[in-house]
């Protein structure tokens, strides 16, 4: 137990130091740079179908533990993208809000899924169905801790695409709140089993999830298929996912 709590609260500890230390380079949050980070062509440019899936630091000293997460997707011969965001304020559905490919408050975001042509254009109804028939879509439905958030949200649009094989990074706090209600069943990739207690507590283990080990909404585990450690704060250190 002690050598649990040690790794789970080390690389918290030294994501935190990093944070108090170092800073993150963010100017208020209120004023920063939401503009595009350059990761996407103009859709006029890129005629194939486009899935995206990007995420960045949270804003202020919830970046320590947790990344934001959002959907970008683009149909064949489409001249825009659409980009689906789950936040906490309004309607948590938000269409649009902000830059495809933006900056989320200053924080520069990472590729974590990226699908492009027929592939992509054969998931983009699945996504769709999934956003427009998600449950918790109501103003005050948004929970930061331990869900539904925005990580929440982009998980049940993988999940509705198993054969993606995605698994969002460890610091996707949120990701394990059974929406579905089910506590106990098989993970999105269908190769492997999850147990959840509502979100607070829970263990995965798969062939493409690795084994994740969920103390409070902070992720510990491992990846075999591609060898990587997921640390808290610190997320996925080892080999990239390759999506």
């Amino acid at each position: 137990m002690l050598i649990f709590l040690f790794l789970v609260f080390a690389p918290l500890a030294v994501s935190a130091a990093r944070y108090f230390w170092l800073g993150d380079g963010r100017e208020n949050w209120q004023t920063a740079d939401r503009s595009s980070a350059g990761l996407l062509l103009a859709a006029a440019d890129h005629p194939e179908a486009v899935v995206r899936v990007f995420g960045a630091r949270t804003v202020r000293w919830r970046s320590i533990f947790a990344v934001h997460t959002w959907i970008v997707v683009k149909e064949n011969n489409a001249t825009t993208y659409t980009r689906y965001d789950y936040t906490a304020w309004g309607e948590p559905i938000r269409t649009n809000g902000f830059a495809p490919d933006g900056r989320w408050f200053g924080a520069a975001p990472e590729i974590i899924v990226a699908v492009d042509g027929a592939r992509a254009e054969a998931l983009i109804p699945k996504i769709r169905d999934v956003i427009e028939n998600y449950k918790f879509r109501s103003y005050g439905d948004y929970s930061v801790w331990p869900g539904p958030n925005s990580n929440t949200f982009v998980q049940a649009a993988l999940d509705s695409v198993p054969e993606l094989r995605a698994v969002l990074p460890p610091t996707a706090i949120g990701k394990d709140f059974p929406y579905t209600g089910r506590w106990v069943g098989v993970t999105a990739s269908g190769t492997g089993l999850y147990a959840s207690l509502a979100g607070y507590i829970g263990v995965s283990i798969g062939w493409v999830e690795g084994l994740e080990v969920n103390f409070f909404g902070a992720v510990l585990g491992f990846d075999i298929r591609r060898p990587a450690l997921k640390l808290p704060g610190l997320g996925r250190v080892g080999m990239s996912t390759g999506a």
